[in-house]
């Protein structure tokens, strides 16, 4: 494991800071959150609203934020703006111009930290240019409520271990609670859970290339925990 960027460096990739995913995504439509995910997320969001006085929405990589402020723009229709919370994070300030109903945050979802829990987070194709992606995973997982699901678009593929190959993740993620479809390349969690996976993360490579996309992605790397010795049978 040589030669790995730390998360500062990456964030200056010209990979990372590729414009052909995320960027311009929409709410609905052709090029869409609601097809690329297989819901509308302000539909869930209103259904969640017959249970709860306030919902909340954090889309991580949000690119553009141009799905959130179209719907900050159907919230502010119905005049929901008091019970419906829609927050958007970019390592990159090229935001859309904003809107009342929206927050818009420029900063790295490894280390950006809420004030509250979420009903709904979404990382759509944000991951593949995410250095530490298994703590993106487990940090968002401890900012759902307890009814929140996580959906997030993820290769397994570019996370590996030191011997360069991709580790052996599907157990791990069935036991916290993931639930990964491998066909669509996308991990979904159902509420709130604290995380702790088994691996430490060590850099990434940019280098990586095209993954299922097509686009140019970023490789994680990942050393294997020892297990603790008070954890060990006698």
């Amino acid at each position: 494991m040589t030669g790995l960027l730390d998360d500062e460096t990456l964030s200056r990739s010209a990979v990372v800071a590729n414009v052909a995913m995320n960027r311009e995504r929409q709410l609905a439509g052709p090029n869409s959150y609601t097809r690329d995910l297989g819901f509308n997320p302000l539909d869930r969001l209103l259904a969640a609203l017959t249970k709860n006085p306030t919902v909340a929405w954090l889309d991580l990589c949000c690119g553009q934020g141009r799905a959130l402020l179209q719907a900050g723009a159907e919230v502010t229709a119905k005049s929901l703006t008091d019970r419906v919370d829609l927050v958007g994070v970019d390592l990159v300030d090229y935001f859309d111009p904003g809107h009342p109903a929206v927050t818009l945050v420029c900063a790295s979802a490894t280390t950006w930290q809420p004030d509250r829990r979420f009903d709904l987070i979404t990382v759509v194709h944000g991951l593949h240019y995410v250095g530490d992606k298994l703590g993106v995973l487990a940090r968002a997982a401890s900012w759902l409520t307890d009814t929140g699901r996580l959906v997030a678009d993820l290769d397994l593929a570019s996370i590996r271990g030191e011997n360069g190959k991709p580790l052996p993740l599907a157990r791990e993620l069935r036991e916290h609670g993931f639930a990964y479809d491998s066909r669509r390349h996308r991990i979904t969690l159902d509420g709130h859970r604290e995380v702790t996976f088994r691996y430490a993360y060590r850099g990434a490579d940019d280098r990586a290339g095209p993954n299922y996309t097509g686009q140019p992605a970023v490789h994680s790397f990942y050393e294997r925990l020892s297990p603790n010795p008070s954890t060990l049978e006698t």
